[in-house]
């Protein structure tokens, strides 16, 4: 958690130009590709984010995380939470 406005601000307008570890990117890179299409991971994806020095359970952490906000967001989004 940060409490860097400007950080935060230049990942929500594009966390490829954002000042952030390469290790992050790669991981970033991984949960979008993730989002977009499950079906796309493969094992590059993989190697890539031990090559940036994650472990499996890193990797199975990050992949659990980031599939878990997408469910949580898509029920939400069906079921209307937050809209008026």
């Amino acid at each position: 958690m940060t409490l860097d406005k400007d950080l935060v601000e230049a990942l929500q307008k594009d966390y490829t130009t954002a000042p952030i570890s390469a290790q992050d990117r790669v991981m970033l890179d991984y949960v979008i590709k993730l989002t977009k299409d499950a079906t796309k991971i493969g094992r590059n994806d993989v190697d890539g984010l031990r090559a940036a020095g994650f472990d499996d359970r890193g990797i199975l952490q990050i992949t659990l995380i980031a599939s878990w906000f997408n469910y949580i967001n898509r029920v939400a989004d069906a079921l209307g939470v937050g809209r008026d």
